[in-house]
């Protein structure tokens, strides 16, 4: 029999957390934080799961809203194994440390008394226990060893996987965590498995998107380096927020390359540090132990960056001529992105340009919706700031569209497709358009909280 039950939230992308039950090995699949909400709000029911019931534990990826509570889940649940990917878990080192940084920080901002959640030294205690298996690498979970598993590569960051599981009677699941099938600029696309697949669950987070008709990654990143070249020849800055996992180092080496190619001046100064530069640090470390487009290729050696300055030495000023390739792409109160807004948009020389999934309540979602002219208060102490900065939004992102979505499922043609990680608006395009294209094919939308028996004596769902 398999079993799956949502006990991360209701229909949307939050904190990212299933329970699977396949030959009565109980697995969770992925152990997210909430990017939206704070405190206790922010991790997934873990009062749902008995003690000690939990076999086997699978992270597809160092995303917080992946793997932000691991080590609660861990602390609740410490006879599971716990398994990813060797780069996953060196990055996510990373991030958790400095999730308990930036919770350490809200407790004293803001009085959540629960933060940290974790401490650096239960991090480091708790990772001790994980288990790294390599791509399409097979290997056995459970008490009695009677389930197989294996991670392949999902395309969407550095380490990300999908995760294959079969019972000893041939029942198959495969979990998409988050996935690229297109090449992006570093990361390849997803080396997924094309058949064999009986239950798919898939993420669904760009269902509500259409791109234009005709459009091209190459073409997108062209008007990307066009718009840098008019910036810096108008003598302006640019400024690029970016999320310091994944979408930091795929635009810095876009930047390199656009240098290389002769579409920006070759010494034109980029701004680049922080948690984005440890992460880079990994991607070099990884470079030969992960499938990669600019093969032999080592940011550290090849790019020219400009490190930036420690907060102890006081406010960064914007210099005209330079790229500012910053976190958060959020543009969260207190974070460098941030506070150089407020320097870059009263100069109509200068441009912001968004490359990445801007949260529409965030200061960079506010921001996209003002006209130039008007004014706004990037953080709730700031003083008003007039725009008059040009602002462009770019496609680059690190998920499927969801027409590649809808292939993969035609392709593979699985019994049954579970529809999670995604808005509401989101999984119902994905549900209508698979019921239309696919009759034959069970879709899924599973109920916060309730059990989906997807096989096996019983068979319900939650929805179909």
């Amino acid at each position: 029999m398999v079993t799956f039950r949502n006990i991360g939230g209701e229909k949307e992308i939050g904190s990212n957390c299933y329970l699977l039950e396949i030959d009565g090995v109980r697995i969770i699949l992925d152990s997210g934080m909430h990017p939206k909400k704070e405190g206790e709000a922010a991790i997934p029911d873990f009062y749902q799961l008995k003690s000690g019931e939990v076999e086997a534990v699978f992270i597809s990826h160092s995303h917080l809203d992946h793997i932000g509570t691991l080590p609660v889940l861990q602390m609740k649940q410490p006879q599971a194994e716990v398994f990813m990917t060797p780069a996953t878990a060196a990055v996510g080192e990373v991030m958790l440390h400095n999730s308990v940084n930036v919770m350490s920080s809200k407790r004293l901002e803001l009085g959540i008394i629960e933060y940290p959640l974790f401490t650096h030294r239960d991090l480091e205690e708790w990772s001790e226990h994980w288990q790294a298996k390599p791509y399409q690498e097979a290997f056995r979970i459970g008490s009695e060893k009677n389930v197989l598993a294996m991670f392949y590569d999902a395309g969407h960051i550095l380490g990300s996987a999908g995760v294959y599981l079969e019972s000893e009677a041939g029942e198959t699941v495969f979990y998409t965590g988050d996935v690229q099938f297109e090449d992006q600029s570093v990361i390849p696309g997803a080396d997924f498995p094309q058949d064999g697949v009986d239950t798919l669950i898939m993420e669904c987070t760009r269902g509500q998107q259409e791109r234009p008709e005709g459009f091209s990654r190459n073409q997108e990143l062209s008007r990307f380096a066009g718009k840098i070249a008019e910036t810096l020849q108008r003598g302006g800055s640019v400024l690029i927020p970016v999320f310091a996992l994944g979408k930091g180092q795929e635009i810095l080496y876009s930047i390199h390359r656009f240098k290389q190619e002769g579409l920006i001046p070759l010494k034109t100064p980029v701004y680049y540090g922080g948690l984005s530069a440890k992460v880079m640090r990994l991607y070099d470390l990884f470079e030969h132990r992960t499938r990669r487009i600019p093969t032999d290729f080592i940011f550290k050696e090849q790019v020219e960056m400009v490190p930036l300055p420690r907060r102890s030495k006081g406010m960064m000023r914007c210099e005209p001529g330079n790229i500012y390739l910053v976190s958060s792409g959020m543009m969260t109160e207190k974070t460098l992105s941030n506070t150089l807004a407020e320097q870059v948009l009263p100069n109509p020389a200068n441009s912001i340009l968004f490359v990445g999934y801007c949260d529409p309540d965030s200061p960079a979602g506010m921001l996209k919706t003002i006209a130039t002219g008007q004014t706004v208060c990037m953080s709730s102490h700031g003083s008003p700031v007039s725009v008059k900065c040009e602002m462009d939004s770019f496609d680059f992102s690190g998920h499927s569209d969801r027409e590649v979505l809808v292939d993969y499922v035609r392709n593979l043609h699985p019994k049954r497709v579970v529809l999670v990680h995604g808005d509401l608006e989101a999984i119902e395009w994905m549900r209508n358009r698979l019921s239309q294209e696919l009759p034959d094919i069970t879709i899924i939308i599973p109920e916060f909280g309730k059990t989906c028996i997807l096989s096996g004596k019983g068979e319900q769902f939650a929805s179909s």
